[in-house]
């Protein structure tokens, strides 16, 4: 199967599967989607969803965040990963957002000058706030990316650039949420079974199946994933 028709495969499936993905992460505006996203980092989109209700309720603009302080804002996110850190990040990009305006702007330097937002994080909201084409990479899109031999990549920058090659661009914001939903319901990590897998079962490389493979049988040989 020559790689384009791959490709138009993976979509149609996807497209089947998944013809309008939802945001996984609840949000009510672009600010608090940049908020729910930031909170996500080492943390299941489950918890970040139990926390930001509460979150919200006190602040949902860039001005009640700043005026909430980091010690409330931890308070209010104990329970994710990592929730100093992105307490004192929430409140510092708050304060930020404020001095320049008071509101997000569409555009990659201001969001990926903000404290604790990278690039994937500016991705997902420019794609899912502003309709911005993008394709954030998570640990599962990375994962099947390889999986379905679209890159070699090793790292989030590399794999990024060769889905956007792969994928029209008009599909980019959709099918990046497409491969997540898939990879969580079909396609998992560990003990994947390829041979009944709906997109592995034609897409997946004998080269990946067999490194999958072989890292089962060493435990404790972390799989390639992308850095934090």
């Amino acid at each position: 199967m020559r790689r384009d028709e791959k490709v138009a495969r993976i979509g149609e499936i996807l497209d089947g599967l998944y013809p309008e993905p939802p945001i996984p992460l609840d949000h009510v505006n672009p600010y608090t989607l940049l908020v729910a996203v930031a909170l996500s980092a080492q943390t299941t989109d489950k918890k970040v969803n139990e926390v930001t209700p509460a979150l919200f309720a006190e602040a949902s603009t860039p001005a009640q965040m700043y005026a909430l302080g980091s010690e409330r804002i931890l308070e209010l996110i104990r329970e994710v990963g990592l929730a100093p850190t992105k307490a004192r990040n929430l409140w510092t990009a708050a304060g930020q957002i404020v001095d320049a305006g008071g509101e997000l702007v569409p555009e990659w330097d201001f969001l990926e000058g903000l404290a604790g937002v990278g690039h994937k994080t500016a991705s997902v909201v420019m794609a899912q706030a502003f309709g911005v084409p993008a394709f954030p990479i998570d640990t599962h899109i990375f994962r099947l990316a390889r999986r379905w031999g679209l890159s070699r990549g090793t790292t989030v920058e590399r794999v990024e650039t060769d889905l956007k090659k792969a994928f029209p661009r008009e599909t980019w914001n959709r099918r990046h949420l497409q491969i997540i939903y898939f990879g969580r319901e079909y396609c998992p990590a560990q003990r994947h079974v390829f041979a009944t897998c709906p997109i592995c079962s034609f897409a997946a490389t004998k080269a990946q199946q067999a490194a999958e493979l072989k890292a089962r049988a060493k435990p404790g040989r972390a799989a390639v994933a992308p850095p934090a």
